[in-house]
């Protein structure tokens, strides 16, 4: 057996396809221009590459996008300042601090000044509460994405046993809400959980999110499952001269190439997860475009 790949490319281009729809209907009937305001603060490589990335595929779906660069010594009033003025910005409905942010800012400090409206990473206690309580409100958009992914490879979810490996705010704890509400029985792993390989073995759906190169091997991975592959890390070049000069490739948290073989379905790194955050990030910037303003979602 041989898993089946599931296509983030395809399935976010998809998304951002009827996301510039959803622009174009908003513009014409309600002239609406939904607005991402992205801050970066400092020159991380990384960061800046995302961060432009966001700001091209933003304009491209036909929506109003403004990055704002900060040097990394910006203090963390200027900082809280900024996200301030872009809570009162009525052109502005979804705004983004770049995380990881230099030390001496709290990112707690910047997540309670970040109007939940606005927040469309999900992140703020209100929104991750209305996750919880199930009510309406902004989901982080990688878990969210890896949700879509799940509903477009699988179909109905009802009743599977889903794990999802890691526990973060960003990633573990709101995929185990989705994964909930969509009716599924789902355990929250982590570093600590005694057999781990074990409780992953009972999965139907297993989520790995935990950072650490190619941890989730093929006997981890019950025959037949969907394994959602959220880990991006840097290992060293296959090529041994290359990885003598310091290159690196991009591996995800599960050992790919031997799970395929196992798995029923699973996301390739990069490939797979990736491609799907940016889009909904468009698309909770245009949920909240419409909540802003009191008008009908054409995405629902």
């Amino acid at each position: 057996m041989s898993a089946q790949i599931i296509d983030g490319k395809a399935v976010a281009a998809g998304l951002r396809a009827e996301i510039a729809v959803a622009v174009a209907e908003l513009k014409a009937r309600h002239n609406i221009v939904p607005g991402l305001a992205v801050v970066l603060i400092g020159e991380d490589p990384a960061s800046a590459l995302y961060v432009r990335n966001k700001g091209e595929q933003t304009q491209a779906a036909g929506m109003h996008s403004v990055t704002h660069k900060l040097p990394a010594e910006s203090s963390e009033a200027e900082v809280l300042k900024l996200v301030a003025e872009l809570n009162a910005d009525p052109s502005i409905h979804g705004v983004l601090v770049q995380f990881p942010v230099p030390d001496h800012i709290s990112q707690a400090a910047i997540l309670d000044v970040l109007s939940p409206d606005k927040d469309v990473d999900g992140l703020t206690v209100i929104n991750a509460g209305r996750l919880a309580s199930g009510l309406p409100g902004l989901v982080a958009c990688t878990p969210f994405g890896c949700l879509l992914l799940l509903q477009r490879s699988l179909g109905d979810l009802r009743g599977r046993r889903a794990v999802v490996v890691g526990r973060s705010n960003l990633m573990g704890k709101p995929m185990a809400q989705l994964l909930l509400q969509a009716d599924c029985t789902v355990t929250i792993a982590h570093s600590r959980t005694i057999d781990l390989p074990g409780v992953c073995r009972e999965a139907d759906i297993l989520v790995a999110a935990v950072g650490r190169a190619e941890m989730v091997k093929k006997d981890w991975i019950k025959p037949g499952a969907a394994v959602i592959d959220v880990g991006i890390n840097r290992v060293p070049s296959r090529d041994a001269e290359l990885a003598a000069a310091g290159k690196t490739r991009v591996v995800g948290d599960v050992a790919f190439d031997e799970a395929k073989a196992v798995a029923g379905w699973i996301t390739p790194v990069p490939g797979g997860v990736g491609p799907m955050t940016i889009a909904c990030l468009l698309r909770n910037t245009v949920v909240a475009a419409c909540r802003i303003h009191g008008v009908p979602n054409p995405l629902d």
